[in-house]
């Protein structure tokens, strides 16, 4: 197992064109938070707005709109059960990130199945929170698009059917091949499976053990996905500055929440871009 350095992340995050522009940097559109969840969704796309996507759309709940405009102006919002202009949205997008927040009433299966039968190929999937839960429960095709799943360790053994004592690097490396994905297994060590590569994460801190780590990792990774074309790269720098950002607040915080880092993303990832 390889270990993610420093060196893959400064190759990854580059020094911007000079003749760039929003357009260049991609099209998001990240799905979840119903009424309970708002926090998720909301928290999933600060991240991806941070890490430098450019254009944020989030679908959810109506009743998550006014907290998301007042927390993000820079997103667009729509209604996710309103399946046309869902649909109608959907295929301009480059990067997909659904389950943030989303629960698991039928009305988000509804949502879950819809994205995944109309997902193509050229678009890049990220797959969090409720959307492996629902996906466990009620499996079904996943799309022949690139794909990262982000799950903890119990949604890993629900999703791969491995028991946490049982989630070994080469258990998890098969279970990833079989559900053709890319996984990225969070733990105290969080490790990347790709096809025959597998990565550790070098960071990580107990101060991070706070409710809404896992949305923004899902919302990074999704902004990275977005800009920078090697896919596993994309992911792997997004896991490994997540962590980084996190161990270096964590010098002089007991916690760190997750919107702290988001509103750190701009400043590492203009360091990296330098080196």
């Amino acid at each position: 197992m390889q270990t993610i350095t420093t060196d893959l992340v400064k190759q990854t995050i580059i020094k911007r064109p000079a003749d760039s522009y929003k357009g260049t940097y991609g099209r998001i559109m990240l799905i979840g938070g119903n009424q309970n969840f708002g926090g998720a969704i909301i928290m999933a796309a600060t991240a991806a707005t941070y890490s430098g996507a450019g254009l944020v759309t989030v679908a959810t709940d109506p009743s998550n709109f006014t907290s998301l405009h007042a927390q993000l102006p820079e997103a667009m919002v729509m209604d996710y059960q309103n399946t046309p202009q869902l649909l109608a949205l959907l295929k301009g997008m480059d990067v997909i990130v659904i389950g943030p927040g989303l629960g698991t009433e039928p009305g988000a299966e509804t949502v879950l199945t819809t994205v995944l039968t109309h997902v193509t190929v050229q678009q890049r999937l990220v797959l969090d929170g409720s959307a492996l839960t629902l996906l466990a429960a009620n499996p079904q095709p996943l799309p022949a698009s690139p794909i990262v799943v982000t799950p903890h360790q119990m949604e890993w053994q629900r999703l791969s059917g491995l028991k946490i004592a049982d989630q070994t690097p080469a258990a998890n490396q098969v279970a990833a091949q079989r559900l053709h994905v890319t996984a990225v297994v969070k733990a105290h060590r969080t490790t990347i499976y790709a096809g025959t590569q597998a990565w550790r994460n070098p960071g990580g801190s107990p101060a991070m053990a706070t409710g809404g780590m896992g949305d923004t990792l899902a919302g990074m990774v999704g902004g990275f996905l977005a800009q920078f074309a090697d896919f596993n790269h994309a992911i792997l720098s997004a896991v490994y500055l997540h962590s980084a950002i996190a161990d270096d607040l964590a010098q002089t915080r007991y916690v760190v929440l997750p919107h702290q880092i988001s509103a750190e993303i701009p400043k590492y990832m203009h360091h990296y871009s330098q080196l």
